[in-house]
C-alpha cells in the first residue's frame, strides 16, 4: 500500500476510534466529583476556535473527531503492529505529546500534570480506549482494502454485469 494510502486509512481509523473514546469520556466525566466536572479538554480547547456556524458543543465534537483523525493518521507511519496493546500505548503517547507537550507549549491549556488526578486518569483511560480502537479499526480497514474492497479477480461477482446493457 502507498504511504498516502496508509495515512488515509490510519486517519479514518483515528476518526472511528474517537467514537468509543468520546463515549468513555462522557461516562467517566459523570463519575467525577462535582468540583471536577468542568468541561473536558476538547471543549476547553475548542473555546478559542471558530464555532463553524453551529452550536459550540457540535463544533467541539467536530474538532475532537478531526483531531482524532489527524493523530490517528500518524499511527500507520510509526508502527506495523495492529494489536490493541500497541494501539493503547500509542494513545498514551498522543496524550503525553498533547497534554504534556505542544498544548501547554502553545499556551492553549495548562500543563496536564497540573490538573486533578481523577481528570488526568479519565483522559488517560480515554486515550487507552482510543488507541486500542484505533489499532483494531486500522487492522479491519486494511483487511477490507486487501480483500472485499480490492480490485482483484479472486472471486467473480454473483450479480450480472449491468454495464454492458444486458440484465
Amino acid at each position: 500500500m502507498s504511504f498516502s494510502g496508509k495515512i488515509l486509512l490510519s486517519g479514518l481509523a483515528g476518526f472511528v476510534a474517537t467514537l468509543p473514546m468520546t463515549a468513555a469520556m462522557v461516562r467517566l466525566h459523570g463519575r467525577l466529583p462535582r468540583g471536577e466536572r468542568y468541561p473536558l479538554p476538547p471543549r476547553e480547547i475548542s473555546q478559542s476556535l471558530p464555532t463553524l456556524g453551529v452550536p459550540a458543543s457540535v463544533a467541539t465534537l467536530a474538532y475532537h473527531f478531526l483531531y482524532g483523525a489527524a493523530a490517528g493518521s500518524l499511527y500507520a507511519t510509526l508502527s506495523d503492529r495492529r494489536d490493541p496493546a500497541t494501539g493503547a500505548l500509542f494513545g498514551i503517547g498522543v496524550w503525553g505529546a498533547s497534554y504534556l507537550g505542544w498544548i501547554p507549549a502553545a499556551r492553549i491549556l495548562t500543563f496536564g500534570g497540573r490538573h486533578p488526578v481523577r481528570r488526568n486518569s479519565l483522559m488517560l483511560a480515554a486515550h487507552l480506549v482510543w488507541g486500542a480502537a484505533l489499532a483494531v479499526s486500522l487492522r479491519e480497514l486494511e483487511a477490507a482494502q486487501r480483500s472485499a474492497f480490492s480490485l482483484t479477480e479472486a472471486s467473480p461477482s454473483i450479480l450480472p454485469d449491468r454495464t454492458d446493457g444486458r440484465s
